[in-house]
């Protein structure tokens, strides 16, 4: 799937580099040997950093894949519901 919303692209790769940078915040803490706590609070964080760019690209995918007019193809556009499923683990 391509984007074609350049703001939205901008705003998601500029998520996934606050990620990057707090995942290599973590790296750093663990060789350090930082309060374990403080560990935890950082993934927790990085999760729900990752879980906020997981809801912005889902978005983004149903808007340009499933409610797309112009593909009548109601087949392929079920196809492409069940495979978001199946990738976010709802559905076998």
């Amino acid at each position: 799937m391509k984007l074609q919303d350049l703001e939205a692209k901008e705003q998601l790769v500029r998520r996934l580099k606050r990620i990057e940078g707090q995942v290599r915040g973590v790296q750093s803490m663990v060789t350090e040997e930082r309060d374990c706590r403080e560990i935890l609070q950082q993934l927790a964080s990085i999760r729900s950093a990752v879980q906020g760019a997981s809801l912005a690209f889902i978005e983004e995918y149903a808007n340009l894949c499933l409610l797309d007019d112009t593909n009548n193809d109601r087949p392929h556009r079920e196809q492409l519901l069940k495979d978001l499923l199946v990738l976010l683990g709802k559905a076998d």
